[in-house]
């Protein structure tokens, strides 16, 4: 299958304007204001530190790779990335308008728009047939790997997302205090990463929760039932992760140490 020539181009065109954009809302600020300074206006609990968010970094990084990478010539009648090519573009402009939404006071837009992200990751995801078989270095490094990350922070975005919104339209939380619906939440990260390490053996998508549920540990030190979730999940999400990449090895998807 001969992938379009013209969505190998706008594959890459998308990834440097998705990055720039994002650089772009912080370093402006879009409507005068950056994305943390929003974040911290709602009363939540599923926040972490302001340094887990540079975990963007990372995932830029891996966009440019996976741009680079599905624009090799020898890359051009691969069917998965010939699958993953319209999923990615709606990715890409999902990622865009979120930032607009939320620089700009829609939140339930950045709801819409984060759902449709983290569904088009979903399906990229199982396009790539992450977790199911071996594959080259090339592809695992440049293309599975980055979009098992950039999979990850968005499940934990998502879940972040549905709080924030839920606290601006005034749900009551059907009388349960803030700290037992964060705590409640963060119960429901560990299952999702679970399913996923056993399902996918998928480490790098475990690893982004343990990165972010330490920054929330930190950040809701003060708040007792909340900190002490999160260092729980730290636990069982870094033994999730050790088992993942032990059955990855088993199953022949990683390398074996030497």
């Amino acid at each position: 299958m001969k992938r379009s020539i013209v969505l190998v181009w706008l594959n890459v065109i998308l990834v440097v304007g998705t990055v720039f954009m994002n650089i772009l809302a912080n370093a402006l600020p879009l409507n005068g204001q950056n994305t943390g300074e929003i974040s911290d206006r709602f009363r939540v609990l599923f926040v972490p530190a302001g340094y887990v968010f540079s975990i963007w970094g990372l995932i830029y990084i891996g966009l440019l790779a996976y741009a680079i990478y599905q624009a090799l010539p020898a890359q051009r009648s691969n069917p998965r990335l010939a699958r993953v090519d319209p999923l990615f573009v709606v990715a890409s402009v999902a990622n865009v308008a979120w930032l607009f939404f939320w620089h700009y006071n829609l939140f339930l837009l950045t709801l819409v728009a984060m759902l449709t992200l983290l569904a088009s990751l979903i399906g990229i995801y199982l396009a790539l047939g992450i977790g199911r078989g071996p594959t080259s270095t090339g592809e695992r490094w440049a293309v599975r790997v980055p979009f098992s990350i950039y999979l990850g922070w968005v499940s934990v975005a998502t879940i972040a997302n549905v709080t924030d919104v839920l606290d601006f339209v005034g749900w009551s939380g059907w009388g349960l205090e803030a700290a037992a619906w964060a705590a409640l939440m963060l119960a429901v990260g560990v299952v999702l990463a679970g399913l996923v390490a056993f399902t996918r053996r998928d480490a790098a998508y475990v690893l982004v929760f343990v990165w972010a549920y330490i920054g929330i540990a930190l950040k809701q030190s003060a708040t007792q039932l909340v900190s002490l979730v999160a260092w729980a999940g730290v636990a069982v999400l870094a033994l999730l992760a050790v088992t993942a990449v032990a059955g990855g090895r088993r199953e022949g998807q990683l390398p074996a140490v030497r």
